[in-house]
């Protein structure tokens, strides 16, 4: 038997999923996080007859019902968010598709948003399926002052009703014991516009409120939304996130290379001697330097494949996951997209794809994955072309960091003002020529909520899985692709292919071609490459600049091909490479002519020109 989970976005079904299966599951306090289902076994406890029974001692009738008891899975499916049954959205689409195909509707309501929860419930209804209602978030309700009859409301809507709290547990095993009192509602809703009267004829009747003052956290989401103080609120909480998981993550990195190289390096140097055949030690181990492995730079599969996601880039991952994790619990990333919608949109671009794009700061596949949550193809499109060009991950940003910064602050903040340009330039260009439009940003505001540990650990597990799954198998395989290049002569000839842009063009010494080709594998093991060249200030910035926007890891790249398709993917591919070139010219002349401020200032200009382009156009089309 199916039963669907359906509601509301933000109304806890994903949790509630998650602690009647316990199957590991997105569960983020954010509209649009399940656009695809998910399905689990649910196992029902046993009657109450049999729970009774076992507790007495030496019971026969317990001892017999126990032989003869089965017990009972459901095949239970959270369906994605949706407001409506008369669809809009990609995921209400989903949910009306789902309907049909289950046999029981849970139906879940947010219960400090009674009303508004209602629409969908009576909209159910209609459908005529055996239907349960659960009134979500109970605690939450008690809290605000607001008191609901249940027995009321199950005499008004015909089905039982069963309150919960997803995040602690409380009331699923009622809900497991009820779920075969679902039943169909004698509701009968034949004009639409009597609806709204009935659902105020319901809410008057069953609901009753207190009077309570605003708490702390209701005083810090009117704050956080402030028309002066919400924007400067959002970059303080990136900045100090961000600040948070590179100086710790760095703490971590080193107490993993020291772990790497007390554990893993002895057993590899073993593994070494006992190869006898030079070619297979070179895919295995890669290059000794002074007659030891360089984890970073050796580039074998067990060296370098190994400890760059595990040693390198993991800590971070981890660091980056768990603030993420609970921002997204905490309910701020709503917030943060309406912060940024103005500007997004202007540039092409839906106020949630800021979650891609913070998801990409932290590793780009994870990034390219969350494109799935955006509504129309031309938002997807646009902003895989800006994240996968100017947006480098955290463990290749940080050791940009590391470099740029020994010739200056200024270096750094040349290198963040140069990629932000490409950004905002690209996403001019893309919304002026890409057809289609992107639709306005509507959002519910979630309240603030403290996160469940529980659910905490299970997200960070599952997106950890799902780097280690995905990630690091293509990583271990495109350093065995790049050694074996190396191994036919073939490397070489890439190298005098690609001479005349990198020497000529960029102004770069030929060796850096051997780190364009890494970047192809690792970024940030390519940007670790360019040290032992003694590049100049100038031609470090072009180098990582370049590394940056050319192409992504053939992780990532791979993942992209999955999510847009071929035709896209050659589209993006043939804006990553044309940005590209003409940034690295663009680098190499003003770094030759110009100080490194100076660039910012011209780097400045041309994006408050792509800014009066935008305002121009958007005159010219009467959006403003």
């Amino acid at each position: 038997m199916k039963v669907l989970l359906i509601g509301n976005p933000n109304v806890g079904k994903s949790a509630l999923f998650f602690q009647l299966t316990g199957v590991a599951v997105q569960t983020s306090n954010y509209a649009g996080t399940t656009v695809s289902f998910t399905e689990g076994r649910w196992r029902l406890p046993p009657p109450s007859c049999i729970r009774d029974c076992v507790s007495c001692p030496g019971c026969l009738k317990a001892a017999k019902e126990i032989e003869n008891y089965e017990d009972r899975f459901l095949d239970l499916i959270d369906v994605p968010g949706a407001y409506s049954l008369n669809p809009d959205a990609q995921s209400e689409k989903i949910a009306v598709e789902m309907i049909d195909k289950g046999d029981v509707l849970i139906n879940v309501v947010d219960s400090t948003n009674l009303e508004r929860n209602l629409s969908l419930t009576l909209e159910l209804i209609s459908y005529k399926k055996p239907m349960i209602v659960v009134l979500n978030m109970w605690d939450e309700a008690k809290h605000m002052g607001i008191d609901i009859d249940i027995r009321k409301l199950e005499k008004h809507l015909g089905v039982p009703v069963v309150t919960t709290n997803a995040r602690s547990g409380e009331g699923a095993l009622t809900l497991a014991q009820r779920i075969d009192e679902a039943c169909t509602s004698a509701i009968n809703i034949e004009d639409e516009s009597l609806k709204w009267k009935m659902i105020g004829e319901i809410v008057l009747d069953v609901q009753s409120l207190t009077h309570r003052h605003h708490t702390f956290r209701e005083r810090l989401q009117d704050i956080s939304m402030h028309p002066v103080f919400g924007l400067p609120i959002a970059i303080i909480v990136l900045v100090g996130m961000f600040e948070l998981v590179i100086n710790l993550g760095n703490f971590l990195v080193s107490g993993m290379t020291k772990l790497f190289e007390a554990l893993w390096v002895p057993l590899i140097m073993k593994l070494y001697e006992a190869i006898t055949t030079p070619w297979l030690s070179t895919l295995l181990v890669g290059e000794l330097f002074d007659g030891a492995v360089d984890l970073e730079a050796s580039m074998g599969v067990l060296t370098t494949g190994v400890f760059v996601p595990i040693g390198l880039v993991m800590p971070y991952l981890l660091l980056f996951y768990i603030a993420l994790g609970f921002l997204e619990d905490w309910g701020y990333l709503p917030r943060m997209a309406v912060l940024f919608d103005r500007f997004f949109h202007r540039l092409g671009l839906h106020g949630y794809s800021v979650i891609p794009i913070m998801l990409a700061t932290g590793c780009n596949i994870p990034g390219v994955l969350a494109l799935r949550n955006l509504e129309s193809r031309r938002e997807r499109f646009i902003t895989a072309a800006i994240m996968c060009t100017a947006i480098p991950c955290l463990a290749q940003s940080a050791i940009i960091f590391r470099e740029t910064s020994k010739f200056g602050s200024v270096y750094l903040w040349l290198t963040l003002v140069s990629l932000f340009t490409v950004a905002v330039v690209l996403g001019v260009l893309l919304n002026s020529y890409a057809k289609g439009r992107t639709p306005s940003l509507i959002v519910e505001m979630p309240p603030y909520r403290i996160p469940g540990f529980k659910m905490q650990v299970k997200k960070l597990t599952t997106r950890l899985g799902g780097f280690f799954k995905e990630a690091v198998p293509l990583m271990m395989i495109g350093i065995l692709v790049v050694q074996v290049l190396l191994l036919t002569g073939v490397l070489d000839v890439l190298f005098k292919i690609a001479s005349p842009v990198i020497t000529g063009l960029w102004g770069l010494p030929k060796e850096t071609v051997s780190a364009m080709l890494i970047g192809i594998i690792r970024k940030d093991a390519a940007v670790a490459l360019l040290v032992p060249l003694k590049l100049t200030g100038a031609q470090t910035i072009t180098a990582v600049v370049t590394l940056v926007l050319y192409f992504p890891c053939v992780a990532t790249y791979t993942v992209l091909a999955r999510e847009l398709g071929g035709k896209d993917l050659l589209k993006v591919t043939g804006i990553m490479l044309a940005a590209t070139l003409i940034m690295g010219i663009f680098l190499n002349f003003a770094g030759s002519v110009f100080p490194p401020l100076a660039i910012i200032g011209i780097e400045v200009s041309i994006m408050a020109l792509a800014v009066l382009f935008i305002k121009r156009s958007a005159k010219k089309s009467k959006i403003i």
